[in-house]
């Protein structure tokens, strides 16, 4: 687990040099990623981000996506997603597509982490803008502790911007409770974004298999690029 963190913390310095064009609507809390994927699984998966910021155009935005998913076999998982914004007064307004794959490299307790990859791209409508990411996954117990780890490079590119590579990392380190209440705290770094905060997280099982996850947090920026508070909220239905 202290490596784990060593090497977030690495990458975070890491990304601190780099700055791109405009950092305007850009937030990059998301998820943390396990590396795991769960054979014959399908999930339709919303997410909710709201942000508070001192600045008038920024205090209020929402994002929000929706997303199917399911796995090919039991390393290889595929999802789609619908994502949209609201912009402060304007009505909600689905902006961009993605698609995404996780790769399970290692069986969960094979070795002291386990490892994975994602793989992910996204298309504005509106814009020629795209991008596409490779994303190093990897966690590891220690007790009743959790810590994971991703380490990403983005490449956006499209005809009315310059087009550029950046880096990025998030890390989630989590207090196995109970299976329906997990709390943790979480970190995330690109570009633009520097934040920090708690989050928390539960299972709930139903009959013939089918679960509800759920995830909650409250992330602070820590620079002057990223929103003052962002409220992230995931739930996702596993059938």
């Amino acid at each position: 687990m202290q490596k784990l963190i060593a090497i977030g913390l690495v990458f975070y310095l890491y990304t601190a040099s780099s700055f791109a064009d405009n950092p305007l609507h850009h937030n990059g809390v998301s998820r943390v990623y396990d590396p795991y994927v769960q054979a014959l699984e399908k999930e339709i998966e919303l997410r909710s981000f709201y942000q508070q910021d001192d600045d008038p155009v920024e205090d209020g935005l929402l994002r929000q996506s929706i997303s199917y998913g399911f796995s090919l076999n039991d390393r290889i998982f595929s999802e789609v997603y619908l994502k949209g914004v609201k912009l402060p007064g304007r009505s909600f307004k689905p902006d961009a597509y993605e698609l995404e794959t996780k790769i399970q490299l290692t069986e969960q307790g094979e070795f002291n982490a386990d490892w994975g990859l994602l793989f992910e791209y996204e298309r504005e409508f509106s814009e020629s803008i795209a991008e596409v990411a490779a994303v190093l996954l990897t966690s590891r117990q220690w007790g009743d502790w959790v810590a994971t780890l991703n380490l990403g490079l983005e490449y956006e590119f499209g005809s009315n911007i310059d087009n550029e590579i950046d880096r990025f990392a998030s890390m989630q380190l989590r207090y196995r409770l109970q299976e329906t209440f997990e709390p943790g705290v979480e970190f995330y770094a690109d570009e633009f974004t520097r934040g920090l905060g708690p989050m928390i997280s539960g299972l709930i099982r139903g009959e013939n298999n089918k679960k509800w996850y759920w995830e909650a947090g409250i992330i602070a920026g820590l620079n002057d690029t990223t929103p003052d508070r962002t409220f992230r909220f995931l739930l996702e239905y596993e059938f």
